[in-house]
């Protein structure tokens, strides 16, 4: 008899431990991306958290088109010493689009990162294209914003809020165009879908009160396809 309750016991064990690993890839899977680009800005340290380091530097990642992204990196100070000096090289990485706020000119700023979790240096790059993919499984946070540009070309913005550990979210903002606007502006906040596209830089103007012109650079998400994940049905665009 006591053997057999030590197995019940070790049997729950092992389900509570297979669970809680269920849950990490989950949130693991939930936010992922690869990019692959030249580091064209050297590490800086950023910031720090429970004892652990987090330093920055950025990426040049070429479009199809002859322009280049050029993205955010957070990486932890674990990884440094398996790294060196990274400045000029290029480097694949694997990891999640986070975001944080930042208080600024008195109000929260949202401040968005690819957060490393796996990173190597690519010695040789012949057969190699430069990466540039993000996949999300979230939620619409905010109602969507649907325009045209002056040349006719649909766009919806969408807040996407993606669950992390320790109860802890990330705001991704992401745009759609086309067949996908449209669908996209009909969303209702609280509706859970999955998102793949790439992550783009964008400069725009920000104007102060003074008369002031400031150049800044915005971060989102561009959607290339969209499902929407309900319990009766899932539409794929």
């Amino acid at each position: 008899m006591g053997i057999h309750i030590i197995e019940i016991k070790l049997f729950k064990n092992i389900k509570i431990i297979r669970s809680v690993f269920e849950m990490s890839d989950h949130l693991v899977r939930n936010n992922e991306v690869n990019v692959m680009g030249r580091v064209v800005e050297d590490l800086k340290f950023s910031h720090k958290v429970y004892g652990e380091g987090f330093y920055t530097f950025k990426i040049e990642v070429d479009r199809l088109s002859d322009s280049v992204d050029i993205l955010p990196i957070t990486i932890s100070e674990r990884l440094l010493p398996d790294i060196g000096n990274i400045l000029g090289e290029t480097v694949d990485i694997l990891g999640q689009f986070r975001s944080y706020n930042q208080y600024d000119e008195g109000r929260n700023r949202l401040i968005l990162t690819i957060f490393v979790l796996e990173l190597k240096v690519i010695k040789s790059i012949e057969g190699e294209r430069s990466k540039n993919s993000i996949v999300l499984d979230g939620y619409v946070c905010k109602d969507p914003v649907y325009r045209t540009t002056p040349f006719g070309r649909e766009i919806t913005d969408l807040l996407i809020a993606v669950n992390r550990s320790y109860h802890k979210s990330d705001y991704i903002p992401c745009i759609s165009w086309g067949r996908n606007a449209r669908y996209a502006q009909h969303l209702e906040v609280g509706n859970n879908i999955k998102v793949w596209g790439r992550i783009q830089s964008r400069e725009y103007q920000k104007k102060f009160e003074n008369g002031e012109v400031e150049t800044r650079i915005a971060y989102e998400m561009s959607i290339s396809k969209m499902e929407l994940i309900d319990e009766n049905s899932s539409d794929l665009l």
